[in-house]
């Protein structure tokens, strides 16, 4: 497996048999490198999404029209792309598993909101925000934790899936900070690698992963803080 951080939550996954954009904000991320953009779309089977707003949504319309990449995200948010033109969808809600052939995702909980204001200046709820635990054939279990804060039925999500990998968002303001990121990564998973997000796109969020990296010091977990366009192998 390899994960390729495109900044913010934007992350590519490539397996033998899939890749996988989750939530694809390119367009207006100050973090992202353009031409990262062709090797992100090249064979593109699934687009995942955690939540509504713009900044994790991202370029997903435009992508799915590109690439006829099918979109897997809440049943509010997937009926709302499939108004924007989107054909190839997967809708699901919390708790809920859908079936992708070679991996499956399930739909946790996060705390967070999921509304966007759209072109018609009206701010539409796009359902609730959730996590994504993606489980693959013959490869570690994924969870990206999409936009959240700590909560203790994280236990319930660790008990559940046991997920090896874990993607978690540090940048503070709009979710848990660093330090609070590796408080919920030691007290309620066991995973093998960590890759922390939500940091450094916006001047408004943390810039570095230091808080977290120092949270994480006495944890088994290896760190892993690749650059914009790095890739971690699993």
């Amino acid at each position: 497996m390899k994960i390729k951080w495109l900044g913010h939550a934007a992350f590519h996954i490539e397996t033998a048999k899939s890749k996988i954009l989750i939530d694809p904000f390119f367009t207006g991320n100050p973090a992202f490198r353009d031409e990262e953009r062709r090797d992100a779309t090249a064979g593109l089977t699934h687009i995942l999404l955690t939540h509504g707003h713009g900044d994790h949504v991202g370029d997903t319309i435009a992508i799915a029209k590109e690439t006829g990449a099918t979109v897997v995200a809440n049943a509010d948010l997937a009926a709302w792309l499939g108004r924007h033109g989107v054909k190839a969808l997967e809708m699901g809600n919390t708790g809920g598993t859908i079936n992708l052939g070679s991996f499956s995702t399930t739909f946790v909980n996060a705390l967070h909101s999921s509304a966007q204001l759209t072109e018609d200046g009206v701010s539409h709820s796009l359902g609730n925000a959730n996590g994504l635990v993606l489980h693959f054939e013959d490869e570690p279990t994924l969870y990206h934790m999409g936009d959240t804060d700590i909560f203790s039925d994280m236990a319930l999500i660790n008990e559940l899936h046991q997920p090896e990998i874990g993607i978690v968002p540090i940048g503070d303001r709009f979710t848990m900070g660093g330090a609070v990121a590796a408080l919920a990564c030691q007290r309620f998973f066991k995973f093998s690698t960590a890759i922390p997000c939500h940091y450094g796109s916006f001047p408004i969020i943390d810039q570095t992963p230091e808080t977290f990296v120092a949270g994480m010091e006495s944890a088994s977990t290896k760190v892993a803080t690749p650059h914009v366009g790095g890739v971690v192998e699993i």
